[in-house]
């Protein structure tokens, strides 16, 4: 697969918003590829979300991630979903959600990139790229090892962890197709404005 845009979105209510509220804020503004990521929500919750969102992305051509969830991207009728390490193995969710599925894999080193790749991830998710972020790391991976992981893997990578605006340029130039941002979106005053700017970044030519 191509991701459809430099700027992977994320509904997330870290910042105080509403999933759905977010999302349509963040397709308003035109983002083509939404991650749904609800930690510490009911599953009745998290599937009314999923469903609702799921419209919304259709009917504006964009793609609808679940995050770790494969029962509700499927309920909902999303377009994938993306697992990290802990949840359900990547052969079983390809089997649950048959070969159309978007399935992506959070992954943190090499091996684990490798991995994904050799069973059939769609796309990795990498990082943490930078301290600080939605999860305050202490240490991240940094542009040498995602250009490491680059030269190893031949699927898309979707950075994630710390990256702002400012920083996204030298991520996508050290490899990333994507850049996954929570924190530098939800809390900037402007949402769609914000948005608008990070898809304005130019991604380096394939």
């Amino acid at each position: 697969m191509r991701m459809p845009s430099q700027f992977y979105a994320m509904a997330d209510p870290a910042g105080g918003h509403d999933a759905l509220e977010l999302a349509e804020l963040l397709l308003a503004a035109g983002a083509r590829i939404v991650q749904l990521r609800l930690k510490d929500a009911p599953a009745r919750d998290f599937l009314a979300a999923a469903t609702a969102i799921a419209s919304r992305c259709r009917a504006s051509g964009a793609l609808l991630i679940v995050n770790d969830r494969v029962d509700i991207a499927v309920l909902s009728g999303a377009d994938g979903v993306h697992l990290g390490q802990t949840d359900l193995p990547l052969a079983a969710a390809r089997e649950i959600m048959g070969a159309r599925a978007l399935i992506g894999v959070s992954t943190s080193n090499l091996a684990m990139a490798r991995a994904a790749e050799a069973g059939g991830a769609d796309y990795i998710g990498f990082g943490p790229m930078y301290p600080g972020g939605l999860k305050n790391t202490t240490a991240g991976q940094g542009l040498d090892n995602l250009r490491a992981v680059r030269a190893a893997v031949n699927i898309p990578i979707v950075a994630i962890g710390g990256i702002t605006e400012a920083r996204m340029p030298e991520v996508l130039a050290a490899g990333a197709d994507a850049a996954a941002i929570i924190t530098d979106v939800v809390n900037a005053p402007d949402i769609k404005a914000k948005v608008r700017a990070l898809l304005a970044i130019s991604r380096p030519p394939d």
